[in-house]
């Protein structure tokens, strides 16, 4: 299944949803059982809810819906970075007014980040910089 560019129109997945989208992002495409086992790690979860949850996000376009057999396998329409991508523009009209900077500050005032992510942030901002002049 091919994955579709960014689509503003999709819908932004719930808690829920997200939690099922990491499963699919991590494993590939898999079956209701799959993801069920896989979100049990953390968290008891019913085969039911995440059937419903899965058909829900298929109605929504989140995923696709593929029949192999009696099993059917979920794949994410999106890419991780593309729903990342749509939760974060999202964020940045809603509750910062539409300036990415104050987001990042308040990102990084909020939590610590490592020496890792500190030198991953001065790149994309030196890389930014260069695309600029």
């Amino acid at each position: 299944m091919a994955k579709r560019a960014a689509n503003p129109k999709l819908p932004r997945p719930t808690d829920g949803e997200l939690a099922i989208l990491r499963v699919l992002w991590e494993r590939g495409p898999s079956t209701v059982r799959e993801v069920m086992e896989e979100l049990n790690r953390a968290e008891p979860t019913g085969y039911t809810t995440v059937l419903k949850l899965l058909q829900i996000m298929t109605d929504k376009g989140l995923v696709q819906r593929e029949e192999s057999g009696r099993q059917h396998v979920y794949e994410p329409t999106l890419t991780q970075d593309q729903t990342q991508r749509q939760i974060v523009e999202h964020v940045v009209d809603r509750a910062f007014g539409g300036a990415a900077h104050k987001l990042v500050l308040q990102a990084l005032s909020a939590r610590k980040a490592a020496p890792a992510e500190l030198a991953e942030i001065r790149r994309l901002l030196n890389e930014i910089e260069k695309g600029a002049q």
